[in-house]
């Protein structure tokens, strides 16, 4: 089944620091920014959207438990895609594969790309010329993936340093707002009930349907920890380093979110912030509260900085995943081909940013990424169950981590994925359904290239060699890159 090894080989260059601070820099975009208005319409007051915010980290950090144990089992290029084929078979880590690089990626880079231009011209004051507008968003995903073409050592280090500005950003504004804002700690006990909630369907206000829609907008702020795992063939000290980055990061970003959340509703009331035009965002009009008219500048600024570290650790995370379908022959060779001298999977990446060019160009991607939210969650039930199915059929494999809490903690991230699918088919039946069509696209795509493989075989998934941090006894896998001397 596998593909032989390429001549050159991706390296072990991400230390803890960027490790950590690529999940910090994939998930901290613009939804925490701006999803208090629709999460306070969901659900009326600032009690249950700092509850919603704390419930929706706490299965995060669930989600990214699970995602150690079995990152660390498997440390390689692709992440979840060889955790699905483990424990579920080769179609289905194809069209994990098939729907992250030619639906969700594609559609999410163009947003980000665009997003990205959207903050830009808000900063110079609405200057930017309308075909500016259109073609910027094409030239801001060129340089992402020029920058993504150096080494994975050069990469990490950008993403500290954008890691390190959000990070300042969030603190800034969530701390700024406490000591400088002229705000009470009443607003608290007051409700958002009443606002009119612009672009918000009164079917998603309150009850079981406002909860879930307001999580459902909670784990899109934090959406993208997951795809971390994508560069782990890259993470030097695997076992040591995955599940401190995965779960610190994760803790650190919940406290950033619970605090700017809070930081929101001690300046404004409920009803102000459900009230915020779906123009702006709730962070703009806190900032300018405590701050004047020139916070609005400062927070376009923050947002074109913000928007573009989210764009350029995606391309760097979920590149890889196309190289490792490629690696198994599902799909064109040339993708997984490696830079002898970056050692990136420079095809990869390009083809991240050219999907990423297609859709921004097409303006489909707003449909495509609003579809492709049920399909996330699909997969990442999918992915959490997988740890379940190793543990009883390859008990005797390595596990140099193991999720804490086991099997209480991952059953919970399952119960309450189901629950997020049940509610999100109920509430919109026909994006869920759409979602569920784009998968089955992938199964023609699949036949084509599976039909010249030989047989599925479990243990081509699992490696049955040594972990990344160990000498190696036997020949590694493919894309299981030994380690260099570990750097104290």
């Amino acid at each position: 089944m596998k593909a032989p090894a390429p001549d050159a080989t991706l390296t072990r260059g991400l230390t803890l620091v960027p490790t950590a601070a690529i999940v910090i820099a994939v998930v901290i975009g613009t939804g925490v920014f701006v999803k208090a208005r629709v999460m306070t319409c969901n659900v009326g007051s600032p009690g249950a959207v700092l509850a919603v915010y704390g419930l929706a980290g706490a299965l995060t950090l669930f989600g990214a438990l699970a995602y150690a144990e079995l990152a660390t089992m498997m440390p390689r290029a692709g992440g979840a895609y060889n955790y699905l084929g483990a424990a579920f078979g080769r179609r289905w880590a194809f069209l994990y594969g098939w729907m992250e690089t030619f639906v969700g990626n594609g559609a999410g880079l163009a947003a980000l790309a665009i997003l990205f231009v959207v903050f830009l011209n808000d900063l110079v004051g609405g200057a930017l010329a309308p075909w500016a507008v259109r073609l910027l968003p094409l030239a801001v995903l060129g340089v992402v993936v020029a920058l993504n073409l150096t080494s994975v050592r050069a990469s990490g280090r950008m993403a500290t340093v954008l890691t390190a500005a959000k990070v300042a950003l969030v603190l800034g504004i969530g701390m700024g707002a406490f000591w400088l804002g002229d705000g009470s700690w009443a607003h608290f006990g007051q409700t958002g009930a009443a606002a009119a909630c612009a672009d918000v369907p009164s079917r998603a206000r309150f009850g079981v349907a406002g909860f879930g829609a307001a999580m459902i907008g909670a784990l899109w702020s934090y959406n993208g920890w997951q795809y971390m795992v994508g560069v782990a063939g890259e993470v030097r000290r695997p076992s040591w380093t995955l599940p401190r980055a995965l779960v610190g990061a994760t803790v650190l970003i919940v406290a950033l979110y619970v605090l700017i959340n809070a930081a929101y509703f001690y300046v404004l009331p409920p009803e102000a912030v459900a009230a915020v035009s779906p123009a702006s965002s709730v962070a703009r009009e806190v900032a300018v509260r405590f701050l004047g008219a020139g916070a609005a500048s400062a927070m376009a600024a923050g947002l074109v900085m913000s928007s573009f570290g989210t764009l350029y650790t995606s391309v760097l995370t979920t590149s890889r995943i196309p190289f490792a379908m490629a690696a198994d022959g599902l799909l064109p060779a040339p993708l997984a081909r490696i830079s002898p001298r970056t050692r990136v999977p420079r095809n990869a990446v390009l083809l991240a940013g050219a999907l990423g060019v297609v859709f921004a160009a097409s303006g489909t991607f707003e449909i495509l990424s609003d579809l492709f939210v049920f399909a996330t969650l699909l997969f990442q039930g999918l992915t959490v169950g997988a740890l379940f199915v190793l543990r009883r059929q390859r008990p005797e494999a390595e596990r140099p981590v193991r999720t804490w809490g086991y099997p209480v903690v991952p059953a919970l991230y399952l119960l309450a994925v189901g629950f997020l699918l049940v509610n999100t088919l109920v509430a919109t039946p026909g994006r869920a359904l759409a979602g569920l069509g784009l998968i089955a696209l992938g199964l023609p795509v699949y036949a084509h290239y599976a039909h010249r493989l030989p047989p599925d075989d479990p243990a081509d998934w699992l490696g049955d060699e040594p972990a990344a941090d160990e000498p190696q006894a036997v020949a590694p896998h493919p894309r299981a890159v030994p380690d260099p001397e570990p750097v104290l």
